[in-house]
């Protein structure tokens, strides 16, 4: 028999103050801290707070838009399921996505994201799986599409996900991305839950 500990409350609060023990917040700006520690928490990393670029004034710009009823757009289902309390829109398993994009030769997130490009106004777009989802928002953004309140780029992966994420923020959208090719579904959904629920990773 192994000795383990079981009560979930306990877990989460163990893991959350190892997280804070073992993780520099310092060069972090302080409302981005429980945002930083979420990310932590959700992949185990504390080394990754040196690769999460933010652009000024993301964190209270999307928490306040998120209070204020701002709505949730997700790449796939992966990043949508692991959103707590808010439900993200995500069309990649729409049909008419799928017919899209095996006529177009692309993505299925690709397709995904022209089906909901105007939907992007004032919305927090969360991306964790696929780089060309990212790329593709931002192509649509440059021909007109209406611009979003923030958008969170972890994409992963060995193709275009460090390329992607280092284009958004060149783009100038309010951002949170994380550098590099480590991301993926979970870190995308644990950043949307960090803005909807600050106070519960405040350090």
């Amino acid at each position: 028999m192994h000795t383990y500990l079981r009560d979930p409350a306990a877990i989460y609060r163990l893991s959350f103050r190892m997280a804070r023990e073992e993780t520099d917040l310092s060069g972090l700006p302080p409302r981005a801290a429980g945002l930083a520690l979420r990310l932590v928490h959700a992949c185990g990393r504390p080394e990754i707070v040196q690769d999460l670029a933010l652009s000024a004034g993301v964190v209270e710009r999307a928490e306040a838009g998120l209070v204020g009823g701002a709505p949730v757009i997700a790449d796939t289902r992966m990043t949508a399921e692991g959103i707590i309390g808010r439900e993200a829109v995500c069309a990649i398993d729409d049909p008419p996505v799928a017919e899209a994009a095996r006529a177009g030769g692309n993505t299925r997130a690709m397709a995904a994201m022209d089906a909901l490009a105007d939907r992007f106004g004032g919305a927090v777009i969360a991306v964790g799986n696929a780089p060309t989802a990212l790329f593709r928002l931002l192509e649509l953004v440059a021909a007109g599409a209406p611009l979003p309140l923030a958008v969170l780029g972890f994409p992963v992966g060995f193709v275009g996900a460090a390329e992607s994420k280092a284009a958004l923020i060149e783009s100038g959208l309010p951002h949170v991305a994380l550098r590099g090719r480590f991301g993926g579904s979970a870190l995308a959904a644990a950043a949307v839950n960090a803005l909807l629920y600050p106070s519960e990773t405040a350090p």
